[in-house]
This record gives C-alpha cells, sequence and structure tokens, in this order.
C-alpha cells in the first residue's frame, strides 16, 4: 500500500468547507469559466456533488501540467527594498496563532529519505553551516492578501545536491512538525529563488513564521511554503498536500 493510500482523510470544518469553495470559485473564474461553464461541459447540475467535484479534478489537473510547461526554471520573481517590507508581517497557518508548535530545537533533526543517495538526518547547526542567499520577496496568499518579508537561508538545490538527490525526479516532499505536509515539482525545488529559509528579517526564524526550518518560494502561492519542516523526501510518485489533497490547485505557481 502507498503512502498516500495510508493517510487518513482529513475531515474539513464547516467553515473550513465555505472556504474551499468560494476558493474555487475564484480559480473558475480567474481561469475565464463559469459555474454555469461547468455545467454545461459535464452536463450536470450543481447539485451533482460527485459530478462537479470530478471536474474540478480534472481541471485542478490540466492548471498543473500547463503551469509546468509554461514555469521557467530560470526566471525570478521580483525582488524588493528593504523599506518595502511588511511591518508587522503576516501570521498564516491552517490553525490558530496560539497553536504553533514548540520544537525541541536542542533534539531537531531535519530526515532525508527517497531518491538519495545520504539519508542522514541534519542538526540545525549542520543546515546552518551550508552556503545561504538572502531575499526581499513577496508571498501571496490564496486568500487574497500578499506581504514583503526578508528571508535568508540554503537554496533547495544546494542541499539536494550535498545529499545527493536524483534531480531528474518528479517531485520533492515535505512533512512538517505542525502536521502539515507538501511537495513540489523538481524544476521549482531547482529555482534559484527556492530556499530553506532559516532566517526572517534578519533574525532566526520566530516560531509563527515557521522555525527551525521553512521553505520559502516567491514563485509559488503561499500555502505551498512548508513550514517548521521536519523531513524532506525525494520521489517520483506525486506526494500532493494538506490542501492539494482537499481540492487547491497542486502546482500553485505565480
Amino acid at each position: 500500500m502507498s503512502e498516500k493510500s495510508q493517510r487518513p482523510k482529513i475531515i474539513l470544518e464547516p467553515d473550513q468547507r465555505k472556504q474551499l469553495v468560494n476558493i474555487q470559485r475564484r480559480l473558475l473564474l480567474r481561469s475565464g469559466l463559469t459555474l454555469g461553464a461547468v455545467s454545461m461541459l459535464t452536463g450536470c447540475n450543481l447539485q451533482d456533488g460527485d459530478e462537479v467535484d470530478k471536474v474540478l479534478w480534472a481541471m485542478s489537473r490540466w492548471n498543473d501540467r500547463v503551469q509546468g510547461w509554461l514555469f521557467g526554471g530560470q526566471k525570478l520573481a521580483q525582488t524588493y527594498r528593504a523599506d518595502q517590507i511588511t511591518t508587522p508581517f503576516r501570521f498564516n497557518a491552517y490553525y490558530p496563532e496560539y497553536n504553533v508548535p514548540e520544537i525541541d530545537i536542542p533534539n531537531y533533526r531535519l530526515e532525508v529519505s527517497g531518491l538519495v543517495q545520504k539519508k542522514v538526518s541534519w542538526t540545525l547547526e549542520q543546515l546552518q553551516r551550508l552556503p545561504q542567499e538572502s531575499q526581499i520577496t513577496r508571498l501571496i496568499c490564496i486568500e487574497g492578501w500578499s506581504a514583503i518579508g526578508q528571508w535568508k537561508g540554503v537554496p533547495l538545490k544546494t542541499f539536494l545536491q550535498y545529499v545527493g538527490a536524483d534531480l531528474t525526479a518528479k517531485y520533492v516532499g515535505f512533512k512538517c512538525d505542525d502536521r502539515y505536509y507538501s511537495s513540489i515539482d523538481m524544476a521549482t525545488a531547482l529555482h534559484p529563488q527556492t530556499i530553506l529559509a532559516l532566517d526572517f528579517g534578519g533574525k532566526p526564524l520566530p516560531p509563527d513564521f515557521g522555525y527551525p526550518l521553512r521553505l520559502r518560494m516567491p514563485t509559488k502561492l503561499g500555502f505551498k511554503n512548508a513550514k517548521h519542516i521536519g523531513a524532506i523526501f525525494v520521489t517520483n510518485t506525486n506526494p500532493g498536500g494538506y490542501w492539494e489533497d482537499q481540492g487547491y490547485n497542486w502546482f500553485s505557481g505565480i
């Protein structure tokens, strides 16, 4: 049985289901399709939940393929000046701020697995000794807001090279210590602005923004930027994601 099939099904609260429906509608409108057009294409009405779900999933998979084809592996997202940084930076997670996880930093280990040569765990100190780069970029949330922040960390490409990852594999997945999980395509993983962030605003990454390690990608929507990362794996099987498995577009490029 695959890892994905073993995952327990996530049950959405009523407010989360309402939010997801609203997001799906916005994505449809951005794509130039209305809900009425969807029902005409499928020959069903909006009461037929299963049929509509099939159409939405089919559209999402098509969007993934198109975005993958269009993605520029070396095209950089816009960067900003220090005086343009958003203060205060906004907290964002699938849980309230008071539920930010407590991480045992002295015993923290980043697990590495999958299609890599060196399946050994990394301490925070070892990660901090790797080459790092800084960026001031905009995080764009699918809910409609954005914020500019300063991030510093290890380029994911550099890390993957250190662990001997198969760079021809399709996906890189992330498991997080707040029970979140997500995944990205290899082209995005190798993008020069995709980093494993250790610092925010010139200081060690604070708890609210994903300490001790988070993914930072200005080429993806905010929910793809996994926080509190505890494990990284390389695979040819799409690992999905917390929100992606519930209907969010998987590629979610900007």
